[in-house]
Parts: structure tokens; sequence; C-alpha cells
């Protein structure tokens, strides 16, 4: 399943993060077999770290979302799951230095909800059901962003706004 959505300024494409985060609380069984992983992928300024902040929030998570490029990776506590895992792979070269981190643990835990921003430098050891979301940069404000997974939650919801 494929869905694109015209997003037409940063607060929208906050907002489009935040619903996507409450529809996969709203959705999800708490007993998930797998954990759910988010690719996030588009070139820099797309608005990976702006729809973050908005799904975070979504999330219930109140402190501020900051690309952990330096570090990699971010971990927050969380209701319903236990944790979500920010990681940034913008510094990454291959994608075995990111199994370091404890990678294979972290997204074998069905209670947490794993995004990666620049998911395609880790893109072959990503899950296969990895739920990815492209964002195409249009101009300053305007992002075309893609979100792709067979098994996502069926996106004909009110919870995510239709293409504008």
């Amino acid at each position: 399943m494929e869905r694109e959505i015209l997003t037409k300024s940063a607060k929208e494409t906050k907002k489009l993060g935040e619903k996507l985060a409450k529809r996969i609380l709203l959705s999800f069984p708490s007993k998930r077999k797998k954990t759910m992983v988010i690719g996030l992928f588009g070139d820099l300024g797309g608005g990976k770290t702006t729809f973050l902040q908005g799904f975070a929030k979504g999330l219930g998570i109140k402190e501020k979302i900051l690309s952990p490029t330096f570090i990699l990776m971010k971990k927050f506590q969380i209701t319903k799951f236990k944790y979500f895992y920010h990681f940034d792979c913008y510094r990454i070269k291959e994608p075995k230095e990111i199994l370091d981190l404890g990678w294979e643990e972290i997204i074998s835990n069905p209670q947490n909800i794993v995004a990666v921003e620049w998911a395609d430098r880790i893109e072959k050891i990503l899950p296969k059901d990895t739920i990815s979301i492209n964002f195409e940069f249009i101009d300053e404000n305007r992002r075309k962003i893609t979100i792709k997974n067979p098994n996502f939650p069926n996106p004909n919801s009110e919870q995510i706004p239709k293409s504008q």
C-alpha cells in the first residue's frame, strides 16, 4: 500500500507525524510479534526530523526531538509500547556500523518503535516490513511525503489527511 501526501509547511509535516503516531498507537495490538520500524528516506532538509518531532509528540514524548547525528541514537520511554528509538544514520558508512549499537536486539523486541533517518544507509539490514516514508523537497515549505508498507493500517482513516 502506498499513500502520497503533500504538506505545505513544517507545521503540517509535524502534524502528519503526530497523527501517524497516534494512529499506530490505536491500530496495533498490544501483543505484537515484531518491532515497528519506520525508515525515513530523502535529501537533507526534506522534512525527516520535522516529521519525527510530530511523531514523537503523538507518542506522548515531551522532550525536544533533534537528530542524533553525532550520537547516532536516542531512546525514549513511551506508553503502550516500551521504547521509541530514534536513529540518525547520516554518518554511517556501512550498515554493519549500526549493529554495535544493539540494533539486532532493539529490532527484535516487539515493544519498541524504531525510526531511522537516512534509512537508505542501512537499507540492507532493515526488516522487510519496514514502513518506508520518503520525503521529497518541493520548495521551501512544501514536501511530498510517500508512505509505503503493505501491512500498514488503512490509510483512508480520518487520522491521516488526504493529499492536497
